[in-house]
């Protein structure tokens, strides 16, 4: 085959993403995948015959420039289905129902006072969220330069900032980086609509509400996007937000290549010092390119697949100082038909099973010495209530995320100890859904470690490194590499361990390829 003029690692969705506007800018791209299936933590896979699920199971903030210039609702992505509610259930039998449309943010199951709370929360949330918005589209500045876009975009954030007005503008630079606990107990008195607004800056995370750090600035990315924020789920299910990324790159040009695992990246030694300048396959093929992209995390890229001999020391200390470990657990459960749960008529939206602040910060303080707690958090959903070609006819599929799950436990993830995590999570689910022990004809448990080995993920952390304030916007994943361009001439990062960070909203994707566009002019 004719050598490409980029080579891109991995087929994530933000991979896909880079690879379609390269293509659409004349580029010839090869995308090299080492499982047979696109996606990434996206890609929806049978884990029981005739059931289906996938690691990520909503969308909350996916680009809608992105969509568009990748032409991807013309390929089938269908996100037409009304956002899901969110719906807080705590272990005493209290209900809550949040609908965060920007037209009408409301709350159903509080009293008047709340209610009122949570529409002026959400519409300076909203104020913030709007005005942050561009910037998780661009190109990150680097610190200490002067280089004319670094400053035009540092200049478009002061504008932005201070066209919020004096109030506005100094309320965002307090809340910015405030533990969320303490802007959830300035606002309201509900805990468990404290405990649900908190989640979405938790998820994914190695923070609780007490951390004073990024939580707050992790609300506001998700709800970046039209409404707000809320969960997702195309018409298809999140498999056809991947399918279509897959037949848009293909109607560009872009050539895959799956189950095909890059063993390094080819280095070659000039004058200039080292350039990546292809890919040597597992089974030793070498393909040449003159870019070489990488949409798998960090550590793997620079240490794995570049190798510390070609990286300076310093570089290299912080690439390895990176912190990657996964905090979240995966659940599916193969059901035999609907669980009723508790106090709802129906099932139908995200569920988030917490009581209130205290019960989430408790579950952290086990995962901070390495263990996990005997009364865990976590969100779901029955993605076949949307899309029932998930499951045989009359059968369910229960997909549930379980914060703090810690990738590294005391005694290691034994057998006993992975038994003992999942009675862990049934005996809550029958709390909840009386009964659901006796509907399940199977289950599966991920946890981070499993994680790490069925996805080729550092730390089997979704985000590919933590975000952290240390490690975003200018920092991510080191200031040598925030711009998506690296200390090695010709190769590139594109995924979520880059700015803006992880989760399904292309950003990443789409900002490498405007770097590597930007470059070759």
């Amino acid at each position: 085959m004719t050598d490409p003029d980029v080579i891109i690692i991995g087929a994530g969705h933000n991979a896909m993403v880079c690879a379609g506007y390269l293509a659409q800018k004349g580029r010839s791209v090869l995308i090299i995948e080492q499982s047979n299936h696109c996606g990434g933590l996206a890609s929806t896979r049978e884990f029981f015959p005739g059931f289906k699920a996938s690691v990520a199971h909503t969308i909350q903030n996916f680009s809608s420039k992105v969509i568009d210039d990748l032409s991807l609702t013309k390929h089938g992505l269908d996100l037409s289905q009304y956002p899901l509610q969110t719906i807080g259930l705590s272990r005493d039998g209290e209900c809550i129902r949040l609908d965060s449309s920007k037209d009408q943010p409301r709350v159903s199951g509080l009293d008047g006072k709340d209610e009122e709370a949570y529409a002026g929360y959400m519409a300076r949330m909203q104020t913030f969220a709007d005005m942050l918005k561009p910037f998780w589209l661009k190109t990150i500045p680097r610190i200490g330069s002067a280089n004319l876009q670094d400053m035009t975009t540092f200049l478009a954030l002061a504008v932005k900032l201070r066209l919020l007005g004096k109030d506005e503008m100094g309320e965002f630079m307090r809340i910015a980086t405030l533990p969320i606990r303490d802007l959830m107990d300035e606002n309201f008195e509900s805990d468990l609509l404290k405990a649900v607004l908190s989640w979405d800056g938790l998820l994914g995370s190695k923070m609780a509400p007490r951390s004073p750090n990024a939580t707050v600035l992790s609300v506001l990315y998700k709800m970046a996007e039209k409404d707000a924020g809320a969960p997702k789920i195309p018409v298809s299910g999140i498999d056809g937000l991947v399918t279509a990324l897959y037949k848009s790159a293909r109607s560009s040009g872009v050539e895959f290549k799956l189950g095909q695992p890059v063993s390094r990246v080819l280095m070659d030694a000039g004058d200039h010092g080292v350039k990546a300048v292809g890919v040597v396959l597992a089974d030793g093929d070498v393909i040449h390119a003159r870019k070489i992209v990488s949409g798998v995390d960090p550590k793997q890229t620079f240490i794995d697949l570049v190798g510390v001999e070609n990286l300076e020391i310093g570089f290299t200390n912080r690439i390895n100082r990176l912190r990657c470990d996964g905090y979240v657990a995966k659940l599916h459960l193969a059901l035999d038909s609907l669980p009723v749960f508790a106090g709802l008529d129906s099932p139908l939206g995200r569920l988030i099973l917490v009581s209130n602040m205290d019960s989430i910060e408790f579950a952290y303080d086990d995962a901070k010495y390495g263990e996990f707690s005997d009364r865990p958090v976590m969100e779901l959903i029955l993605p076949t209530l949307c899309n029932p070609d998930m499951a045989p006819e009359g059968k369910h599929i229960l997909s549930g995320h379980v914060m703090y799950i810690p990738h590294q436990i005391k005694g290691g993830w034994t057998e006993e100890a992975h038994d003992r995590l999942y009675q862990n999570l049934i005996e809550l689910l029958e709390h909840y859904a009386p009964g659901i022990r006796e509907q399940i004809i199977f289950g599966e448990l991920l946890t981070p470690k499993d994680l790490e080995h069925q996805y080729n993920l550092t730390g089997g952390h979704w985000h590919h490194a933590e975000m952290a304030i240390d490690q975003m916007f200018m920092m991510r994943p080191t200031y040598e590499a925030a711009q998506y361009s690296t200390p090695i001439s010709g190769l590139f990062l594109c995924g979520a361990g880059c700015h803006p960070g992880g989760g399904l909203s292309g950003a990443p994707g789409h900002n490498a390829a405007i770097e590597i566009l930007r470059t070759e002019q």
